[in-house]
């Protein structure tokens, strides 16, 4: 305690005794041989008394094998934490973690969890969220999806922080958008990610924007990452976009596939057209277990209870979780129980000795073509989640695979150096191989001489990126 606590001291004593001084204390180790609560809360008062203003709420050291901040876990999981530590202490209490709303935050100070509530990523999402939840603007929120693809990755990979959803985080200087000298008639076909960043920034500059989708509503891919366990904050995104896109004054066509004829009356065409299921060559591709994965995650079709997925990217890994916790809502007691979380005031660190085991919804095989580690081209702060995630619902992962052929019997599949044949007995198999770019339109365009600019996974299919469609749609926009 000393180290603190003369911090704590020697720092009031320079500052004098108004100025405020915030001390952010683990409450909640979440690592074997943590401090007790009762330890915890010695410090609390002894911070108190060396002169601190206010005590925030620390979740979780880095080495904490269990996810604190991720989008996996549910909104304020953390709240009852900071309420434990009231009436311990005489000064206000902040409580943090996975707040990323004005709801969620007024809840939290309603039923008395804590004196104030602490966000920083949803400020890199939104640096308007505090005025526009004041003006009663919530729904003109850009929430935070607590990817961590863009911030705290970027940051462990020594690159500049910014946000997936928010392209011009700590890039204001650079990323603009000035009101356009002359207003174009602009067409954007596909309304996914890259289409409605897009659509947005250029309409919000002056330009006249019509967007075209094919399907019913607006959002492309990430209609189905928001089926995914743990992804369920992209309803948020596409609600953000749709109502930029009602503010802007944006001509939405919904169910309308724009046709290269229709097209050609337009100053500028920005073709966002996304992605179609990449078809491997594998002898019984077209068998009735074959499912693709957007049939699956848009629930066009169901699989059986015995399931085997060719490829294990981060799409892989996605319909992995979705299979095994299907039909699972977000909910804060089961996430505690899983991790292994004790929300009594026992064990050190506050962990129990053993998680509850999850009851996997399915078997299911995982099988990749490369001899590499499973999910390798997973997030850096998030994929150890997802191993363990997949680990812990008792998925098998096979890697250095070759996929033989596909039959009544199941998926036949080569491993190892030696190669033998094995059949994988299942009732059903998941095609998540890759993308293809979707670009029928590109040549008649321009062969007719129309400028066409592709954004998103019509311009690159591989590792789709909902971050590096955003940005890019985000960036032409800014010059077109």
């Amino acid at each position: 305690m000393r180290f603190p606590v003369e911090i704590v001291r020697r720092t009031r004593e320079a500052v004098g005794p108004n100025f405020i001084l915030i001390f952010r204390l683990s409450m909640l180790d979440l690592v074997p041989e943590g401090s007790t609560w009762e330890e915890v809360v010695q410090l609390a008062k002894a911070v108190e008394a060396a002169g601190a203003t206010i005590i925030n709420t620390g979740i979780g050291w880095h080495e904490a094998r269990v996810p604190t901040i991720g989008a996996m876990v549910p909104r304020g999981a953390y709240s009852w934490v900071t309420k434990r530590m009231k009436g311990e202490v005489n000064i206000p209490l902040i409580t943090t973690n996975r707040i990323n709303t004005p709801d969620i935050g007024e809840a939290i100070l309603a039923r008395g969890d804590a004196d104030m509530v602490s966000m920083a990523r949803p400020l890199l999402a939104d640096p308007e969220f505090v005025l526009k939840a004041a003006q009663k603007r919530s729904d003109e929120i850009n929430t935070c999806i607590a990817c961590n693809q863009a911030c705290l990755d970027h940051v462990f990979e020594q690159k500049r922080a910014t946000c997936l959803v928010n392209p011009r985080a700590c890039y204001e200087t650079e990323l603009t958008f000035q009101k356009a000298a002359i207003s174009k008639r602009i067409a954007v076909v596909g309304g996914g990610a890259a289409g409605l960043a897009f659509a947005s920034y250029a309409a919000e500059r002056g330009h006249q924007v019509t967007l075209f989708e094919a399907a019913h509503e607006l959002g492309g891919q990430l209609n189905l990452a928001k089926q995914v366990p743990g992804k369920e904050e992209f309803f948020e995104t596409l609600r953000y976009f749709g109502r930029r896109l009602e503010l802007a004054n944006v001509d939405v066509k919904l169910n309308t596939r724009a046709s290269a004829e229709e097209l050609k009356t337009y100053e500028e065409i920005v073709l966002a057209t996304g992605v179609l299921p990449r078809q491997p060559e594998i002898p019984g591709m077209d068998h009735p277990k074959v499912i693709s994965y957007p049939d699956l995650l848009s629930g066009r079709k169901k699989a059986g209870a015995k399931v085997a997925i060719i490829g294990a990217g981060g799409i892989g890994f996605d319909v992995a979780e979705f299979l095994v916790a299907e039909g699972e809502k977000p909910d804060i007691g089961v996430y505690l129980r899983a991790w292994g979380v004790d929300e009594k005031e026992g064990p050190r660190g506050g962990l129990q000795t053993s998680p509850e085991t999850p009851q996997p919804g399915r078997t299911v095989f995982l099988c990749q073509r490369k001899s590499d580690r499973m999910g390798a081209s997973l997030g850096k702060t998030t994929g150890w989640i997802h191993r363990a995630t997949l680990k812990a619902n008792k998925v098998k992962m096979i890697g250095g695979v070759t996929y033989d052929r596909i039959d009544d019997q199941g998926l036949w599949i080569r491993e190892g150096a030696k190669g033998e044949l094995r059949c994988l007995e299942v009732d059903s198999v998941i095609n998540c191989s890759g993308q293809l770019s979707q670009r029928e339109l590109v040549e008649p365009l321009k062969s007719a001489g129309i400028p066409v600019h592709l954004i998103g996974g019509a311009d690159l299919a591989t590792e789709l990126d909902a971050k590096r469609a955003i940005r890019q749609g985000a960036e032409l926009a800014a010059k077109i």
